[in-house]
């Protein structure tokens, strides 16, 4: 199925480099954020614009949400002027912006609580976690991300990424500007003032890059078996169980009996903030972009590289699946949101030189082909449909 993924389409208007992309909760819309500051809303199926509007950002747009069980009419943001903003839907057509809440420094990352169309959360560069309930009308800072480890002096941690566990969705995990990617319990975390408050359960990092002072976390992701993906700048991409954590404080002791990550590797992540994530019905597949313009596929259990993919003429940032069916969106550099899709019986194989490919920006596939079934399984989009959709691609 991975191998039959083929160019969809372009989804073109924005004008300058799009950092966001997402579904929303039934997959038939895609909404998008750019440089431009614009807010797009797309019918991705027919490569239609439905809706653009200014966001009210003063910087690059990195993130963009719609809330879900919302009628698809709220949709959040964040950026780099450190804005958290609303865009509401009005019945005249009209969008809305308000100001929710604001970090110092860039919000890269929005969290929003599983099946909620009120709660979500921010993190910053600031290190602050901030938590949102639409219902109100003021954000509430939970506590300051920060490190002691090996210092007398707590140094705060800067925060590029923030995901929720949609298994249990009481935890949630943070990556930013050192070594460890963080878990946090929501019912421990209070005021800002409360002792201990900023406290995780449980942290991960291989144990090779314990006490590194030249990596920091650009991505995370939580798979549906609660297993945490790290993408780390200038290095590689770790999968942990979520047994695998250490406690706030490890032991030398507690370092020894850490199992190893699975480990996955061939792209480069130094030039910009890159995600990564999961694919297929079960999470079978690890996504990353990569400085050099493709789009990286693993076979999760593996680590194997099943799929390689021209993405960008120069960086792709982000990847999201569709929430149902075998679609996948990215963005990048270019000014455009490009959509993936299984087509045609062509199986195009791993180029000779993989290794190679990260420093080569020419390499390229052969053109989409029409899916003519798409529209008729996009708007099914019963999540019991999944499986038997998969089944009908593969067989």
């Amino acid at each position: 199925l991975v191998k039959s993924l083929n160019l969809y389409g372009k989804l073109d208007g924005h004008g300058g480099c799009v950092n966001a992309v997402e579904f929303n909760s039934t997959g038939d819309l895609l909404v998008s954020g750019s440089d431009d500051r614009q807010v797009m809303l797309w019918n991705w199926a027919s490569n239609a614009r439905l809706l653009a509007y200014p966001s009210g950002h003063t910087d690059n747009i990195f993130q963009t949400k719609i809330m879900p069980f919302s009628g698809d009419c709220r949709i959040i943001t964040s950026a780099g002027d450190g804005q958290v903003r609303l865009g509401l839907f009005r019945e005249d057509g009209g969008v809305e912006t308000t100001l929710l809440g604001k970090h110092h420094g860039c919000v890269y990352k929005l969290a929003v609580e599983p099946g909620s169309p009120h709660i979500f959360y921010s993190s910053g560069e600031d290190g602050f976690i901030q938590h949102f309930d639409l219902r109100s009308n003021s954000a509430t800072k939970l506590f300051c991300c920060s490190s002691s480890t090996g210092k007398q002096t707590p140094s705060k941690i800067g925060l590029t990424s923030i995901v929720i566990d949609c298994r249990n969705p009481y935890y949630f995990a943070v990556g930013g500007s050192d070594e460890y990617a963080r878990v946090y319990d929501i019912r421990k975390c209070q005021w800002v003032s409360a002792r201990n408050s900023d406290q995780p359960v449980k942290t991960f990092c291989p144990r090779h890059l314990i006490g590194s002072n030249n990596v920091h976390i650009t991505g995370l992701a939580y798979s549906s078996l609660s297993e945490l993906l790290v993408s780390y700048n200038d290095e590689l991409i770790y999968l942990f169980q979520k047994n695998e954590g250490m406690c706030s404080s490890p032991s030398s002791e507690d370092l020894k009996n850490t199992n190893e990550p699975r480990v996955y590797s061939g792209h480069r992540n130094a030039q910009t903030i890159k995600g990564v994530n999961f694919f297929g019905p079960n999470d079978e597949y690890v996504l990353s972009g990569s400085d050099c313009g493709h789009i990286f596929i693993w076979k999760k259990k593996e680590a194997k590289l099943v799929r390689l993919m021209v993405g960008d003429q120069h960086v792709v940032n982000q990847l999201e699946a569709h929430p149902h069916i075998p679609i996948l969106a990215t963005c990048g550099i270019e000014k455009n949101v490009k959509i993936w899709a299984p087509q045609g019986n062509d199986i195009p194989p791993l180029p000779g030189n993989v290794k190679e490919v990260p420093s080569m920006l020419s390499l390229c596939f052969p053109s989409f082909i029409l899916f003519p079934l798409l529209n008729y399984f996009l708007y099914l989009h019963r999540i019991c449909l999944m499986h038997f959709f998969f089944h009908i691609l593969i067989f």
